[in-house]
């Protein structure tokens, strides 16, 4: 029987191994193919086209992790449909984490055990660069660097399913008191279609305290059950997972006090670091906790009327439960005028008759803000950090109507030992009087919607700040020159949570870091030497990258918040034109990211934000109804944001993140934001050529960003790159006509025809079975990893 030459280059390196020995097959991504002649005359492509066929459906990824004393043990359970007319059976690659030293690996398929070959870094390179070479799919570029795990998988039937299950441990390191888990999620990207399920669960167990829980690629949820268990979970439904999962935490007896930084160096236009700290207080058995006073004033008029009400009643009583031994309270409820419980603080053991006074209020009447909130302040004292929480679900209608006297009022009576916290029910709020009232006064505003629950929101929330451990935080990083920190002023620091603050700095180095703030009124300074700021990143990436996206999205966040609250500004919009374009955050005023070929360059980007500005001036914007909510509430998530926004999920699928580099989908080319057309000319780069090879591993992050696709042009060190020209490959000359195809996420990219031989590795095992003259490899991500399928039949 004769054999396809085009066959033989991937054959003999992957099919080999995978119909003769499966324990010696080789894993990678091919979309599903099946190349047959080409039709009559006239033919004008070739090879053919592929013949659609369906993909492998993925039914859900979970991922259960437990955490003993740095001893970390991770499961996989996953389940896949072959929604095929035939079977299909392939292998399965799993990419290791980055320098992870993994034992006790387990694979089973329905139950069944299956034996996985580790392969070592400098293994698992040579077949992730040959298959990208055979197959010119430049997807696994990324993993280049880290080693991989092995396996064959039986063939799972035509519409039927198979579970495949995982299981391995790995001792985590603690650099600086900080443990780092990774699980190599990004690798689900592959899938042709959205995953149904996926969730990464962990739970930590230590025997000391545990301190800061934090990821910087995922909006986990955090539990803490006790001060030595915590359980941090994240869950999505439809997703195509394009991140690893990053956890960090520390455990001790002391304030966690922890540094995280990036810089790069190369960048000749913003060669400074970016930064994040965690701040944590000690175990709750060693804290003395903060008295505080609590004023809670309650919007009664008629508009609160029904269920809306019950929960804001619901709410202020688990407030009351909730009050620490020493703290003191003071009720007010308004609406033509005011009642009070009592005319001044109570301490805390008066709550049980103060629940009583709740549950006798009823709604109606109309809505005197002004005078609710004088006569609140005029009940505080200044000895004490004291927490206004404000409920209100409408506009001022009887009083001062004037949303600016108001806040002017409020700021002459309102010390600095005040804290205002807002909560809009419901649209007809006026947005910007409860954004700067608690944007003057060392507070944050909350927006709840009509069909949420009001008493969960509230109670959740006063669950965060119910203990203060210290207030008044100010930090002095000594010698090391900082800039744009977010959120300023810094917050009061509460038992049981952490704060996440983000900022600049200028060249790096180690400084000697303190913390100063007040404890029951004393002044306490805790000190941190020797804190080192990265001076050169680029060698180490990884999920640390994602920090100056977090920072961008502050930044944008608390810009677009004062051009609300106080107006439009041109430089203010230039600003957030340079962040949006540059970090690839949408924003109201660079919507365009999505629908139109980017403007990279800077004349493009001024000429925008003058746009912008001359628009902003013609416009007001309305500071209630339901637009003005949901801005208020989006700009507010954005200044406290902990993850940067999912770019791929924003921008529609024409933006990426590969590291710390953005790009955008532009005429077909996935083109790096920081590339300026006009003042930068691309050195081309042939695809697949040895210089492609050497600049995929020229830093950390430069193989992720080529994996996007095979037309890329990447700035790397000032210097802008453009591949996807056609050119001399590492083992042949391709067609000419060839045509590179961008890949927008997963592509479909048909195998050429008449491919010369490539030499069979010498370590490759004789084939014996059937030939062959069609491949079929159904990408889906396996577990963590990639299954790949095959079909074959003889001729």
């Amino acid at each position: 029987m004769k054999r396809q030459g085009w066959l033989l280059g991937f054959i003999l390196f992957f099919l080999l191994g995978l119909c003769a020995t499966p324990a010696q097959a080789d894993g990678i991504i091919i979309p599903p193919c099946d190349l047959r002649p080409c039709p009559p005359p006239p033919c004008t492509i070739e090879p053919c086209p592929p013949r659609p066929i369906s993909q492998l459906d993925i039914r859900y990824h979970h991922v259960d992790v437990t955490i003993d004393d740095q001893v970390a043990t991770t499961r996989v359970d996953q389940v896949f449909y072959n929604p095929n007319e035939y079977s299909v059976e392939g292998t399965y690659v799993f990419p290791l984490p980055q320098d992870a030293v993994v034992s006790n690996f387990k694979l089973w398929v329905d139950g069944e055990p299956v034996e996985g070959k580790v392969l070592a870094a400098d293994e698992a390179r040579r077949m992730y660069q040959e298959i990208v070479i055979s197959l010119r799919d430049p997807a696994l570029l990324e993993y280049i660097g880290r080693g991989a795990v092995r396996a064959s998988v039986f063939p799972i039937a035509p519409k039927g399913e198979r579970r495949i299950q995982l299981e391995y441990s790995q001792v985590l390191t603690a650099e600086k008191g900080l443990v780092r888990y990774v699980y190599p999620l990004n690798t689900e990207k592959f899938s042709a279609r959205p995953l149904e399920d996926v969730s990464v669960k962990v739970e930590i167990r230590s025997r000391q305290p545990i301190r800061a829980v934090y990821s910087p690629t995922h909006s986990v949820d955090i539990t803490r059950e006790g001060d030595s268990q915590v359980l941090a979970g994240w869950e999505a439904k439809n997703v195509l997972p394009d991140t690893d999962f990053a956890l960090y935490y520390s455990t001790g007896e002391s304030e966690a006090f922890h540094l995280l930084t990036f810089r790069d160096p190369g960048n000749p236009d913003d060669p400074d670091g970016f930064f994040l700290l965690l701040l944590a207080p000690k175990a709750r058995a060693e804290l003395q906790a903060v008295s505080k006073d609590v004023i809670l004033v309650l919007d009664r008029s008629g508009s609160m009327e029904g269920e809306k009400f019950r929960q804001a009643q619901d709410a202020l009583r688990y407030v009351l439960r909730k009050l620490n031994p020493e703290d003191r309270f003071y009720l007010l409820a308004f609406s033509t005028g005011v009642e009070t419980y009592a005319s001044g603080m109570r301490p805390a053991g008066d709550a049980p008759e103060a629940l009583a006074w709740v549950d006798g209020l009823s709604a109606g009447g109309s809505t005197d803000i002004n005078r609710a909130l004088l006569e609140a302040l005029s009940a505080a004292g200044s000895e004490r950090p004291t927490y206004v929480i404000f409920l209100t679900d409408g506009l001022p209608t009887v009083g001062e109507l004037d949303s600016s006297k108001i806040l002017a009022n409020v700021t002459r009576t309102a010390g600095s030992n005040i804290r205002f916290f807002s909560f809009g029910v419901g649209y007809d709020v006026d947005t910007v009087l409860l954004d700067s009232l608690s944007s003057e006064h060392h507070g944050l505003s909350t927006y709840v919607r009509p069909d949420e629950p009001l008493d969960e929101v509230l109670s959740a929330f006063y669950e965060r700040i119910s203990t203060p451990v210290m207030t008044d935080l100010q930090i002095d990083f000594g010698s090391m020159r900082v800039y744009d920190l977010y959120p300023l002023p810094l917050p009061d620091l509460f038992a049981g949570t952490q704060a996440v603050v983000v900022g600049r700095y200028r060249d790096g180095g180690a400084a000697n870091i303190s913390l100063k703030g007040k404890v029951n009124g004393e002044e306490q300074v805790l000190e941190f030497p020797e804190q080192a700021f990265a001076q050169d990143s680029r060698s180490q990436a990884g999920e640390l990258s994602a920090l100056p996206r977090l920072w961008a999205t502050r930044k944008i966040g608390y810009l677009l918040n004062r051009i609300r609250l106080t107006g439009a500004d041109q430089e203010t919009i230039d600003q957030i034109v340079k962040l949006s374009v540059r970090y690839g955050i949408i924003t109201p005023y660079t919507s365009y990211l999505v629908t139109e070929p980017m403007p990279l360059g800077v004349e493009q980007q001024e000429k925008i934000a003058q746009d912008e500005f001359a628009k902003a001036q013609s416009t007001s914007m309305a500071p209630s109804g339901e637009g003005a909510f949901n801005r208020a509430a989006q700009e507010g998530a954005m200044q406290s944001a902990e993850v940067a926004p999912d770019a791929a999920e924003t921008g529609q699928g024409m933006i990426r993140v590969a590291g710390q580099r953005t790009f955008l989908l532009s005429d077909g080319v996935w083109t790096d934001t920081a590339f300026d057309g006009q003042r930068m000319k691309p050195e081309v780069v042939p695809f697949l050529s040895e210089a492609y090879f050497k600049l995929a591993e020229s830093q950390a992050d430069v193989g992720a960003a080529l994996a996007l696709g095979e037309k890329v042009i990447v700035v790397v060190d000032g210097k802008a790159y453009q591949v996807g020209e056609a050119g001399q490959t590492a083992t042949r000359e391709p067609a000419r006509d060839e045509t590179p195809t961008p890949r927008a996420g997963p592509s479909v990219t048909p195998l050429p025809q008449n491919t010369p031989e490539v030499p069979t590795p010498t370590d490759a095992p004789a084939r014996t079975s059937s030939p062959v003259c069609a491949a079929v490899i159904l990408p889906a991500a396996a577990l963590i990893g990639m299954l790949i399928y095959r079909r074959a039949r003889v001729i």
